[in-house]
């Protein structure tokens, strides 16, 4: 495997970051995680354009152009014969001090992996999925903010850890209004009315790149959409419910914390937003 770090393809022992990088020591650095599909990089300049937002956020300069990375990406893909698969793309703060101060980093550290990606098993799409709510409530903006995918991902890995011990794939986490926000690593929808709601952008969420092309081709098909605060009581008591990520796609969420959602099968909106969102790739990617 080959990584591109700081312009240059390296053997992926050869890629290597100093313990005393800021993106380590402190969780310093923005991310985006995308799909490839037929060797094409889906929603490839969404992505960029939200890893410089992220990085605007935590006053991180990326040095790079935007076309620089979307050039250094396709060429990881190519040298690693990635057909379909992942990019984890990282701009930490760089080398520093073993203090916090951020500004004493010198130089900003990039790198880009090419690899697989399963997040979900086939027959969870097949059949759907169950999740708990989590106890770790989601971060607040007057924290975190919430809009910057950052790699301090510690809250979502707390929340992921109660999945775990439950047994299940997910968890969903309330923000600090006791509202639902997202999950560790989903966007989530619930279908009410026939009809999609969402929890809004100021509820702790995520501007996912999934999230926006859903509500887009909703929209398309004539599927009433809305950004909606949600209760734990209004989505435990949903039609339907599904989530959707850059490497979940679009998944049916059948029961949480034990409670059957629907008729406990994925529904036939959830079916349609799967098929839509995967004609898409196929139109987007030819």
């Amino acid at each position: 495997m080959k990584v591109w770090t700081n312009g240059n393809l390296v053997d992926a022992a050869e890629a290597k970051v100093s313990v005393f990088d800021h993106g380590l020591l402190y969780g310093d650095g923005v991310f985006e995680g995308i799909r490839v599909y037929g060797r094409c990089i889906f929603e490839c300049q969404a992505h960029v354009d939200r890893l410089y937002d992220s990085a605007r956020r935590i006053r991180l300069a990326i040095p790079y152009t935007k076309q620089e990375l979307i050039d250094a990406m396709a060429e990881t893909v190519s040298a690693n014969g990635v057909e379909n698969g992942y990019i984890r793309l990282v701009v930490t703060r760089g080398p520093g001090t073993l203090g916090l101060h951020p500004f004493k980093c010198a130089d900003p550290v990039t790198f880009i992996i090419a690899d697989q990606i399963a997040l979900y098993p086939e027959e969870m799409y097949r059949d759907g999925m169950a999740v708990i709510v989590a106890k770790t409530v989601r971060v607040g903006d007057r924290q975190i903010p919430s809009a910057a995918k950052t790699l301090n991902y510690l809250n979502n890995i707390l929340a992921k850890i109660e999945a775990v011990d439950a047994g299940v794939a997910e968890a969903i986490m309330l923000n600090q209004d006791g509202d639902v926000s997202e999950c560790t690593g989903d966007n989530l929808f619930v279908v009410d009315g026939g009809g999609l709601i969402t929890p809004p952008l100021d509820a702790s969420i995520l501007p996912g790149i999934t999230r926006k092309v859903v509500l887009q081709l909703a929209r398309d098909l004539d599927i009433p959409v809305k950004e909606s605060t949600l209760s734990v009581e209004r989505l435990c008591g949903a039609d339907e419910c599904f989530l959707t990520g850059t490497a979940a796609e679009v998944i049916s969420v059948t029961k949480i914390d034990g409670t059957i959602i629907g008729d406990g099968e994925p529904g036939p909106i959830t079916r349609t937003m799967l098929e839509a969102f995967r004609g898409y790739i196929t139109a987007t990617c030819e």
